[in-house]
């Protein structure tokens, strides 16, 4: 106990353990100590109540009997008081704290705009900062109604809203766009071929079509004139439509049918070295073990690796058959990459010519497309 003890009222129960406990009352008691309550609970221990400002007298009493001392109970101001400078500056934290988050709201920390295509964010913040809107600013110095009518006033900007939202500010604006200027498509051409075909379609808007289905026709003809009208009594207009014809695209091919082809076996050997202004220092060199070998270098600048793979020559026969349909399903899925989306494979014509260990291809895909160059 402290010396602040002595100023306060409180009462503590203690139990006491000592040989002869009646010793240690009679010192008590001896000092003028009032003592309440005693109770015995064994043959050496007791338990009283004794005032706050009497403590320093048991503990003079405890050291002359050699006595234990333990305080079982607490009552009265001075603890009260204790209590509460135990929590008194968390408390008083606290409130500061939610003080300061309660003044901290009053302002705006961040502006978020949101336009459209033309009206950059930049140029608005820029606008809204020759206002006085700006981060930092109080939330009651910053009128939205205010900002949206200085805002409107702006040529670009056809609707804005602002609002706050917690210490944010939120501003979106619709831009005001003009309305599109519409140029009238006067032109009287032609609608031609874009690429040989055999016609399988017509489909006429306006115009004469000149060509019909089973007609066959190269780049550059004529398929829909840019005239209308019976004989001696036509008139230009603009030739719209679409012709669709079957076109075709052709791919020679070489496959080599039988022979030798080196593969790797497995095995492989390792060189290590370091390059230094162009020389090489080998920290594990390879010593030519394998006839044949395919080489692949790795590494930095300084220490390099180069790794040897063995190889052997293995004789190989292909299945007719199987290299024609897999050589026409790789040209058919690469032609069908660059057909326009709109185009479809029908058919295909396949010539062959054998020679004594290698297949030629001649792919002919006759595909069905839109042809009409407008």
């Amino acid at each position: 106990m402290n010396k602040a003890s002595n100023n306060y009222k409180g009462t503590i129960e203690v139990e006491v353990q000592c040989l002869i406990p009646e010793r240690i009352i009679n010192l008590l008691w001896n000092k003028g100590v009032i003592i309440k309550n005693v109770r015995k609970v064994n043959i050496s221990t007791v338990r009283f109540y004794i005032a706050i400002k009497d403590y320093k007298y048991l503990e003079e009493a405890a050291k002359v009997t050699n006595s234990k001392i333990r305080i079982t109970s607490r009552s009265g101001i001075y603890f009260f008081i204790i209590k509460i400078k135990k929590y008194l500056g968390l408390a008083i934290g606290s409130v500061l704290f939610l003080v300061l988050i309660y003044y901290m709201s009053t302002f705006i920390w961040s502006i978020e705009i949101e336009t459209e295509k033309y009206l950059s964010p930049y140029e608005v913040r820029k606008y809204l900062m020759d206002l006085g809107v700006k981060p930092g600013i109080k939330k009651k110095d910053a009128s939205v109604a205010k900002i949206e009518e200085e805002m409107k006033k702006r040529e670009d900007i056809m609707w804005i809203r602002a609002r706050v939202e917690g210490s944010k500010m939120k501003i979106k604006i619709a831009e005001r766009k003009s309305p599109p200027i519409i140029e009238e498509d006067n032109s009287t051409n032609n609608i031609i071929s874009k690429m040989d075909g055999e016609v399988i379609r017509v489909y006429t808007v306006s115009g004469t079509a000149l060509v019909k289905p089973g007609d066959l026709v190269k780049k550059g003809d004529i398929l829909i004139n840019a005239e209308q009208g019976k004989e001696g009594a036509t008139y230009i207009t603009k030739a719209e439509g679409d012709v669709m014809a079957k076109t075709f695209y052709e791919f020679n091919k070489s496959i080599k049918l039988k022979g030798t082809v080196k593969e790797p076996t497995g095995n492989m050997k390792e060189e290590i070295y370091i390059s230094i202004f162009g020389k090489r220092l080998y920290l594990k060199k390879y010593n030519n073990e394998y006839k044949d070998f395919k080489d692949i270098e790795q590494g930095g600048k300084i220490i390099k690796k180069v790794i040897y793979y063995e190889l052997k020559e293995i004789n190989f026969e292909k299945d007719e058959n199987q290299v024609i349909n897999q050589s026409t399903e790789e040209l058919k899925n690469q032609l069908i990459k660059e057909l326009p989306i709109d185009c479809k494979i029908l058919d295909n014509i396949i010539n062959k010519d054998n020679t004594e260990d290698a297949l030629n291809l001649n792919i002919i895909f006759i595909v069905e497309q839109n042809i009409s160059l407008k």
